[in-house]
């Protein structure tokens, strides 16, 4: 199996060479810490969608008025 041009062996290769520079502890808490992040990003993406949404609901609501208007 490769992934990317990379094969079985390369990545058990990697996977020791991690394991034994950060203890099997830290990579717990490193992998937990990155799904953290990875949820919090998730998750300001989607305000950040939501809120550009309303925001250009409100301007043609806006835009709609003003031409009423005149």
């Amino acid at each position: 199996m490769r992934l990317g041009g990379i094969g079985m062996g390369e990545l058990l290769i990697i996977l020791f060479i991690v394991l034994v520079l950060f203890g099997v502890g830290r990579i717990g808490k490193i992998g937990g810490e990155l799904g953290k992040g990875i949820r919090a990003f998730r998750l300001g993406i989607k305000d950040e969608e939501k809120d550009s949404s309303l925001d250009g609901d409100s301007t043609i609501e806006s835009e709609d008025s003003d031409t009423g208007d005149r």
